[in-house]
């Protein structure tokens, strides 16, 4: 008996088979395919949504979306690599139709349409809402690093600029030192540098340490603290125990399914002051007036929380377990600002901070070196059982602009409430499962932990397919392909 044969490939097929039949009913491939045709790329944002009325056709924003998508849903985000998909993978050719547009027009796609990409990703959501994916009830925040497409060689800050500055002055120098031992000697020597070649290097090192002064002018000039040339809005930061240049990417995932709500990216290198922000985001998605947030330590902040706590969002970060005071309803939330140093939190409307006990804190004084300015009520300090304050004078430091810092004691109308902020201890338990499974599955299964793009805008575009490629997995296990099919057609 014979092994199994495959198919004479010389033999002529006088009816060839159809592509439609390669691709089975339930392939994800044919919900990509109804998903794209649903959308209005034109409404959402895309350039060239419409063909041209004269010169070559140009290919159809929703093909280059599809082949994107499935890139990303299939650990292959290079543009290089989907063209080389379009010609052997049956799922792509179906998908494409048989076309197969060269990498520069596949990534000129991504790098053209940013905004639009991060409305396809806004409209999956809605669409996962409208199909009851979404709980409502609990999200959690949190945020992870991903390698941005810069070394660590071409970051600087002002300190490693120093440091590079010196040792140039110093080779500089040995090399003037030489050209002085070049003249005493004699010519015939072959061992010795030329005048001129020293002359050539010591022009070359100058030439390195002036660029090194100019990026050292223009972090004064900007007041930023670091300076990323391949990728200037990359930053380095700790990922993985280890430096390295980063985005801080930000996420707000539901705890009914693990899907994700919203996100941001950013380069700051800690999460401390994104609470608020991330909160009111899922807030504004979700369409809900009150909502229940949980994230870890990282993000415990008294300003936060009381930012939080005023716009009907409970959060529940780990190890909160304080008083924090909120103004009253002649406040604004946007009078709370994040200038805050323990559990006081800082009206900038009145110039005051309020301690956890409901005390306010006078400003005292401004210390140039750090630009902190000092906030003190050495009396209500004095008999207060809280020892709270920095240190044993009893003041709170407030890092500010100078200009901002001006003396008051104006505190008649300045009425606060205090609330007992206590994160549930349950809440906290469920919020690595939730927050932690999108980051898990991006970096791990899609293979998507370090970036191709650069720039805010262009990143955050790539992160919008990342993100909507793990949306649509996540709503295709959970609702199977025919139910997916049958709610975009509804």
């Amino acid at each position: 008996m014979n092994f199994i044969s495959g198919a004479d490939r010389s033999q002529i097929i006088l009816l060839p088979d159809s592509v439609d039949g390669y691709i089975d009913d339930n392939n994800a491939v044919r919900v990509i395919e109804a998903y794209i045709n649903s959308l209005d790329l034109n409404a959402l944002g895309f350039a060239k949504s419409a063909p041209n009325d004269m010169g070559r056709p140009m290919y159809a924003p929703q093909d280059l979306l599809k082949l994107y998508l499935y890139g990303y849903m299939n650990r292959v985000r290079s543009s290089r690599r989907l063209e080389i998909e379009t010609k052997r993978n049956l799922e792509v050719i179906w998908l494409m139709r048989k076309l197969s547009p060269d990498h520069k027009t596949i990534a000129r796609f991504r790098h053209d349409n940013p905004v639009a990409l991060k409305n396809v990703f806004k409209d999956f959501v809605k669409l996962c809402i409208r199909l009851g994916l979404y709980g409502k009830e609990l999200v959690a925040v949190d945020g992870s690093k991903f390698k941005a497409v810069n070394a660590k060689d071409c970051n600087f800050n002002v300190k490693k600029l120093n440091e590079r500055i010196a040792r140039l002055d110093a080779k500089i120098e040995k090399y003037l030192q030489q050209m002085e031992e070049v003249d005493k000697q004699d010519d015939a020597d072959k061992s010795i540098k030329s005048a001129e070649e020293v002359q050539r290097i010591i022009s070359e090192l100058a030439q390195r340490k002036a660029g090194y002064q100019s990026f050292a002018e223009e972090l004064k000039e900007s007041g930023e603290s670091q300076k990323s040339l391949t990728d200037p809005d990359s930053r380095l930061m700790m990922a993985n125990g280890k430096m390295d240049i980063c985005y801080n990417v930000q996420t707000v995932t539901d705890s009914k399914n693990k899907l994700l709500v919203g996100f941001e990216v950013t380069n700051e290198a800690v999460d401390k002051n994104q609470l608020e922000r991330m909160s009111d985001l899922a807030i504004n998605i979700l369409e809900q007036k009150e909502l229940n947030v949980t994230a870890d330590v990282g993000y415990d902040s008294a300003t936060e929380v009381a930012r939080c706590l005023m716009k009907g969002i409970v959060p529940h970060v780990a190890g909160s377990d304080y008083d924090v005071c909120l103004p009253t309803d002649d406040f604004s939330v946007n009078e709370i600002t994040s200038h805050t140093n323990g559990r006081s939190v800082y009206l900038a409307d009145r110039n005051v901070a309020v301690c956890p006990m409901g005390k306010v804190l006078y400003p005292g004084g401004y210390k140039k070196r750090g630009g902190k300015a000092l906030f003190y009520n050495f009396r209500a300090c004095a008999a207060c059982p809280c020892k709270c304050t920095v240190e044993r004078y009893k003041k709170f430091e407030i890092t500010m602009d100078k200009a901002v810092f001006k003396k008051t004691y104006d505190d008649k109308n300045l009425l606060v409430k205090q609330i007992r902020v206590a994160a549930d201890k349950e809440i906290v338990r469920q919020r690595k499962s939730i927050a932690e499974h999108p980051f898990g599955t991006v970096k791990r299964t899609m293979d998507a932990g370090y970036l191709l793009t650069r720039g805010f805008q262009n990143v955050s575009g790539e992160f919008s397919l990342t993100f909507l490629a793990y949306n649509l997995k996540r709503a295709l296990n959970i609702l199977g392909t025919s139910r997916m099919l049958k709610a975009i057609k509804a």
